[in-house]
């Protein structure tokens, strides 16, 4: 064993022969003084408070992982469900179709009677569809006209009224969820 020279840190170098007739060198270092307590202590608090500044960084990614995580999965479901009611609204025309046809339909036996009852189940089957999807009708006659929800096409006085009331829908009006996605087209009886 050597002592190192000329080094402030005095240290010990030993050299190792291996069996495969290499020497490799090592450097102990001597037993710890007061200096490397010192230097320790200053070590371990330099290490402590990067530690606490990594774990805080990480606190705070996970964070914004987070709300980003909740707004992309909001920014989803809100795009899910504009496209459904753009959708639903596309279809509402001919929901249209169906209810004047078969309010228009005249009473027919045989064959054609069985036709028409077709056409009613499937206007029921539309409808329950639409439904599921989050569709609910308005009802509007007799109800007090608000012109939030009701269109008014036509104003008609009526005797002894106390306020507009919706007489008559000509056209049904829709909500998709809870948001008005049609008004109701409506005759209205106004105070004569």
């Amino acid at each position: 064993m050597q002592a190192s020279n000329g080094s402030d840190n005095p240290g010990v170098n030993i050299k190792v022969q291996m069996g495969d007739t290499k020497e490799r060198e090592a450097t102990l270092d001597p037993v710890p003084g007061p200096q490397a307590d010192a230097n320790w202590a200053e070590e371990k608090e330099r290490l402590l408070a990067e530690k606490a500044e990594l774990e805080d960084l990480l606190r705070r990614r996970q964070a914004e992982f987070e709300n980003f995580r909740k707004r992309v999965e909001r920014e989803r479901g809100e795009t899910y469900e504009d496209a459904t009611m753009s959708t639903v609204g596309r279809l509402l025309p001919i929901v249209d179709d169906f209810e004047r046809a078969l309010s228009l339909a005249p009473a027919v036996e045989g064959p054609a009677a069985d036709y028409a009852k077709g056409i009613e189940l499937i206007h029921q089957q539309l409808m329950e569809s639409l439904g599921k999807l989050g569709l609910k009708p308005l009802e509007a006659a007799g109800q007090e006209f608000d012109p939030n929800l009701h269109h008014a096409v036509q104003k008609v006085e009526v005797p002894g009224a106390n306020s507009e009331t919706v007489l008559e829908q000509y056209q049904r009006g829709y909500f998709f969820k809870e948001k008005l996605l049609r008004p109701a087209m409506v005759k209205v009886g106004v105070k004569g």
